[in-house]
């Protein structure tokens, strides 16, 4: 006798299909969950990061400019302290205080009266010592007449010419004075003895001044100027031997940076080095010339407006007249540590190496090297923050900017 198994309704099959449809998505979510988070585990274990990209340049010998800086002042090479040279009143002042002036412009005026009576009297006593010796002459004409027709005597010529010299000596004295007098009347005026520029009256009118009185103002020249710099003496030697057989003070020319950091457009040229070297520093002065022309139209009461001003600190750098071909890489592959200055170099096999580098006369934009780099190695500029040493890198030209650097 066969037994007969019920057959299971439509729902309970659908119901069975459903939860397995359900299991198998539930085992793909999972998997792929799985996936996702073995993913940086599996990168960190196995998986190498890409070689970060850097700009390189190639090492190629440049002309260079080799300049030295120092610290120096702007001096006028002409500096007058105007003093009252006879003792008067001060009457009037005739210039502005700041204004530039000409070599023989009125500027001070004394009192003139006492002067000018003194030049008087002098001129009468002049006048009355002329009368004199014409009477003397006179006296010895006669008495020589006589001694021809032996009426007089040897005595008495040899008085009258006596006297005669006598009263010329006196007119040369009284001739004198006066030359004094006119003397001292001039110089109740008192003019500018050179061109240049004038500063604040010391003296007020209506004070009693003279020659032990001091300083009524001071005239200062304007163009060209001095720069004056120290050298320390290790320097200075330095120099010497570097620019004495490329034709000395005429190898190098003078720039001036001006206390805002301002390029001076000025070229000054060096004339002078000092006789002997301070004891208590060791430095050298040296000095140059440098123009100081106008740079606006006069304004009121004469002033006019030059770069330069007297006493002024200023940088002075010395430059060489003709560049020097020395290699050269841009100042952004320089890095430094406490060890020195080094840059990295990338191999033929891509690897960024780093080497240490000795620097020599740079500019801002181009570090000269005197040792640690050849020709034709590339330097990495760009990207430096990525670089560690013996890293492998994706070297590539440098930007258009970072090249500019390198050309002269």
């Amino acid at each position: 006798m066969s037994s007969i198994q019920p057959r299971p309704s439509a729902v309970t099959e659908r119901a069975q299909k459903w939860a397995m449809r359900r299991m198998a998505l539930l085992r793909r979510t999972i998997a792929v969950a799985a996936m996702i988070l073995a993913a940086p585990w599996a990168m960190a274990q196995g998986g190498p990061p890409s070689a970060p990209a850097v700009g390189v340049v190639t090492v190629e010998r440049q002309p260079i400019t080799e300049h030295t800086e120092f610290n120096g002042r702007i001096e006028s090479p002409l500096r007058v302290d105007l003093v009252a040279r006879v003792t008067a009143f001060l009457n009037e002042r005739l210039f502005t205080a700041g204004a530039e002036v000409k070599k023989g412009d009125l500027l001070y005026r004394l009192e003139r009266p006492p002067f000018e009576a003194d030049l008087e009297a002098k001129q009468a006593a002049v006048a009355q010592a002329e009368a004199q010796l014409e009477n003397a002459n006179l006296a010895l004409a006669r008495a020589e007449e006589l001694l021809r027709k032996s009426a007089g005597t040897q005595v008495a010529v040899e008085n009258a010419r006596a006297q005669q010299r006598s009263t010329s000596a006196q007119l040369r004295l009284a001739q004198a004075q006066l030359h004094q007098s006119q003397i001292n009347l001039e110089y109740t005026e008192i003019r500018s003895p050179i061109d240049g520029r004038i500063g604040r009256t010391l003296v007020d009118i209506g004070n009693l001044v003279g020659p032990t009185t001091g300083t009524l103002a001071t005239v200062v020249s304007q163009d060209p100027m001095y720069v004056t710099f120290p050298v320390p003496m290790p320097r200075a030697l330095e120099l010497r031997d570097r620019y004495e057989a490329r034709g000395g003070f005429d190898a190098v020319r003078i720039r001036v940076r001006l206390p805002g950091g301002k390029t001076y457009d000025q070229v000054g040229k060096l004339n002078f080095v000092d006789i002997s070297v301070a004891q208590d520093t060791d430095t050298i002065i040296l000095r140059g010339t440098i123009p100081n022309p106008v740079l606006s139209p006069e304004q009121g009461g004469g002033r006019s407006v030059r770069e330069l001003i007297n006493a002024e600190f200023v940088t002075v750098s010395l430059e060489a007249l003709e560049p020097r071909q020395v290699i050269a890489v841009p100042r952004a592959a320089i890095l430094a540590d406490q060890q020195g200055d080094y840059v990295f170099v990338v191999d033929e096999n891509d690897v960024a190496r780093q080497r240490r580098v000795r620097l020599g006369q740079s500019t801002p934009q181009m570090a000269a090297v005197i040792d640690g780099l050849k020709e034709g190695e590339r330097v990495v500029v760009e990207g430096l923050q990525r670089v560690r040493p013996d890293m492998l890198v994706a070297p590539r030209p440098a930007s258009a900017v970072a090249r500019a650097e390198l050309m002269p």
